[in-house]
């Protein structure tokens, strides 16, 4: 299949913002990192019923499976979905960016998205929250945490990649 142009940002933005509407109409605002500690507070009872127990997050936070869980499924699903539909599944499609800095490694590749999701995973949820729910439902509503977090994953982003590429930020300046 062809590839196909990206969607413009200001329809993707309107897209967006309906997706929220709809989220908070029917559920609640986006954010899904509680699930993930919903997961290891569960697994944690089934292992050491008394760590979990006395564990004051683990007993607030109990094991359910609702609407955040099917996001955290939903996520991963509708990539592979989409990467099937658009012909992209196993496509070698690492930047010329990182092949030149780091090599054609998939391996490396993939170990490098998952300690940079983990970080911006851990940062988020020190800051209160989680990726989704700072930076999609937090901005929206104006939350103070939800702002200071999206311009420090910002800001921490173009630091880390002018430092993981410094010949490319030189050739964007020039």
């Amino acid at each position: 299949m062809k590839d196909r142009k990206p969607v413009h940002w200001l329809a993707g933005g309107f897209m967006l913002a309906g997706v929220l509407l709809v989220a908070v109409a029917v559920a609640q605002p986006l954010g899904v990192t509680t699930q993930y500690v919903r997961a290891v507070g569960g697994a944690c009872a089934a292992v050491c019923p008394d760590a979990a127990d006395a564990n004051a997050y683990f007993t607030k936070e109990k094991l359910v499976f609702g609407y955040g869980e099917m996001v955290v499924l939903g996520v991963p699903l509708g990539a592979f979905l989409v990467s099937l539909a658009t012909g992209r599944l196993g496509r070698g499609a690492a930047p010329d960016a990182w092949t030149a800095r780091f090599g054609p490694s998939g391996a490396k590749r993939m170990l490098g998205a998952f300690a940079g999701g983990f970080l911006l995973l851990f940062g988020a949820r020190l800051a209160g929250g989680c990726t989704s729910g700072h930076v999609l439902s937090g901005v929206s509503q104006l939350a103070v945490s939800s702002n200071l977090f999206m311009a420090t994953a910002f800001g921490s982003a173009l630091l880390a990649a002018r430092m993981l590429y410094p010949r490319l930020a030189k050739e964007v300046r020039s």
